[in-house]
């Protein structure tokens, strides 16, 4: 075989499809139907607080921003989340999880737990070294996260704020009709 056979090697080169739109991808609420806000602890934690987890030389914040950054880029097609609320003195943290497709009536926490448990689960568990966060119980169950979820809906938030306009504007009108000005400073 000669050894410039392949020289020209960079002619060929094909850019897989999945790199070129990971970097280019935003978060559009618009392209997503359904969309809850989580709430995650440690099953069997370990831990009072987060603070507690640099004991173990994790450090918490960013785990769990690079696992959200290769999950939204591996589930781009069917799931977002997004860290809502992080706190080094709290036991807990809180997604916002949006999905493609809306969940049928009675199926969220299945697929929610679906999610959790067999997507999200082996990246903090194995990929961030969590197994050290939790006790024998959860080892032996190989369970990482407990999980609350409540919908959010869009339609209701709206609505509400649309009404309580209305309630504020109402104040302001007397009741005999009469519309006076009120002087500024």
């Amino acid at each position: 075989m000669i050894e410039n056979f392949f020289a020209d090697y960079k002619n060929y080169i094909v850019v897989p499809e999945d790199e070129k739109q990971a970097g280019n991808e935003v978060f559009d609420p618009k392209n997503y139907e359904a969309y809850y806000i989580l709430t995650l602890s440690i099953f069997d934690s370990r831990l009072t607080t987060w603070k507690d987890a640099s004991k173990f030389e994790i450090d918490v914040e960013k785990s769990i921003k690079m696992v959200l950054s290769d999950f939204n880029q591996r589930q781009r097609k069917k799931y977002h989340l997004q860290l809502l609320e992080f706190d080094r003195y709290k036991n807990y943290f809180i997604l916002a999880l949006s999905a493609k497709t809306k969940f049928n009536p009675g199926e969220e926490k299945d697929r929610i737990t679906y999610v959790i448990d067999n997507i999200l689960t082996n990246p903090f568990y194995v990929g961030q070294g969590w197994f050290n966060l939790i006790g024998e119980k959860g080892k032996v169950a190989r369970k990482l996260f407990c999980c609350s979820f409540k919908e959010y809906d869009v339609e209701d938030r709206n609505h509400s704020k649309r009404e309580e306009k209305y309630e504020n504007v109402s104040e302001f009108i007397p009741k005999n009709g009469e519309m006076k000005l009120i002087k500024s400073l």
